[in-house]
């Protein structure tokens, strides 16, 4: 059985908040991307001592740090260099909770995918030997912002770097913005199926955002069926993105602080109760 987790800064930027809930909803851990309106490579010593007494008196574990590592211009130098200080703090807080999971990305896409896949290939020679000299997993995470972001162009980046730690961090809703994409479930799932080292959950409607688990486009009842058929064993993390009536579509509310993560306690609660449910619709055969 595939464990689950949630993204703390999806409720709350208050750790011991998100944990509470995580806690109550029993799920097994958290992810971790911005906690006390701080990116997750900002994160001290004092920080990570707070967190991890949050989470022993909780009995829960950090599944991976949602970094956003390669969420940069490809032919920046500068931005390039930056970058994998980020990887490299992201790696020591993973670390601190004997996490092993890195989320990362493949650039801003800016022009062509196929013209400047093999410069892709080539900037992620240096994160391959930092990984695997410290025996983590970078999960690339397909995205439709950045030049990998279907669940195919992940499987085929991922065999092209070819290192075992280098995986995949599988989001069908990302599916549903790539203009390379096709159909999360079961055509995306599919590609990607043989490299997955992690999951995250989120709904949406192709043209309108991001939904409610279970009222969007995906076919999330079929998704966790595979899963279990599978033998899948990582986490299913849900980052819920969704925000009962957001309606001003002027404002935009990207990952990060507390504009964010204000009002997304209750959003999330649906969701995860929705999850648990077609997760359970699921485990009966019921697709």
């Amino acid at each position: 059985m595939f464990k689950l987790g949630v993204f703390t800064d999806e409720i709350s930027q208050d750790f011991a908040r998100a944990v509470e809930v995580a806690r109550q909803f029993e799920l097994d851990g958290v992810e971790v991307r911005s906690v006390w309106n701080k990116p997750p490579q900002n994160l001290d010593a004092a920080d990570r001592k707070k967190m991890k007494d949050i989470l022993d008196a909780a009995g829960l574990v950090v599944c991976s740090i949602a970094s956003p590592f390669f969420k940069c211009e490809l032919d920046s130098e500068a931005e390039y260099e930056q970058h994998l200080d980020i990887l490299r703090r992201c790696i020591d807080l993973a670390h601190s909770f004997d996490c092993t999971i890195i989320r990362g990305f493949t650039f801003w896409r800016r022009g062509d995918v196929e013209a400047a896949w093999p410069r892709i290939l080539e900037k992620y020679t240096e994160p391959v030997k930092i990984v695997e000299a410290e025996g983590v997993t970078l999960a690339v995470e397909n995205e439709s912002s950045c030049y990998v972001g279907s669940g195919g162009d992940t499987a085929r980046f991922i065999t092209g770097v070819g290192s075992p730690n280098v995986r995949g961090c599988w989001d069908p809703a990302n599916e549903l913005s790539d203009p390379r994409g096709s159909t999360p479930y079961p055509d995306g799932y599919e590609a990607i199926r043989p490299y997955m080292a992690h999951m995250h959950v989120k709904d949406g409607v192709p043209g309108q955002g991001a939904c409610e688990v279970g009222k969007g486009v995906i076919d999330y009842r079929g998704q966790f069926r595979a899963l279990l058929d599978d033998g899948y064993e990582g986490f299913a993390s849900l980052e819920t993105h969704w925000r009962p009536k957001q309606l001003d579509r002027r404002v935009v509310r990207t990952p990060g602080g507390a504009e964010f993560s204000a009002g997304g306690e209750l959003p999330s609660c649906i969701c995860l109760e929705n999850m648990k449910r077609l997760i359970a619709e699921a485990q009966a055969g019921k697709r």
